[in-house]
């Protein structure tokens, strides 16, 4: 269950948002934690700037005091991050990690993956789609 997050009357209607900053703790950061392993469901990270945020895997919050190496070299670097990283969690694993900005472009969080992309050779995977495509046309003739 995700908190409460404030409500302004907008037109008429109520809207509910959600706001993020380098103070953002776990339970600000939830919401998109849990939105973003619900869709890729893949293993991810969040952290603010100046706090420990959440670890997601299997549909679970593993860590509500999450901190991990990739994580912190980007919120320094300000650069998205593609590495295996030699320590923490994810050691020996590839992982990508994105700094999220605020509206002035200060980096205020981190958010990671695990990569599953950068073990699979999309350049065989496609060539093999489109033998596959190819055999399907010529069947139909």
């Amino acid at each position: 269950m995700f908190p409460s997050r404030p409500s302004v009357i907008y037109g008429g209607e109520k809207i509910t948002s959600l706001t993020i900053s380098e103070d953002s703790g776990s339970e600000d950061l939830e919401a998109i934690a849990v939105a973003v392993h619900s869709i890729i469901g893949l293993p991810t990270t969040i952290r603010s700037l100046k706090r420990k945020g959440l670890r997601l895997e299997k549909g679970q919050i593993l860590d509500r005091n999450y901190t991990g190496p990739v994580l912190e070299e980007v919120l320094k670097t300000n650069k998205v991050a593609h590495v295996v990283p030699t320590e923490g969690v994810y050691r020996g694993k590839h992982v990508v990690v994105a700094p999220i900005h605020s509206k002035d472009g200060k980096v205020i969080a981190a958010l990671g993956v695990v990569d599953i992309l950068a073990i699979i050779d999309l350049p065989s995977v496609f060539q093999e789609y489109t033998s596959v495509l190819q055999e399907v046309e010529d069947a139909k003739k």
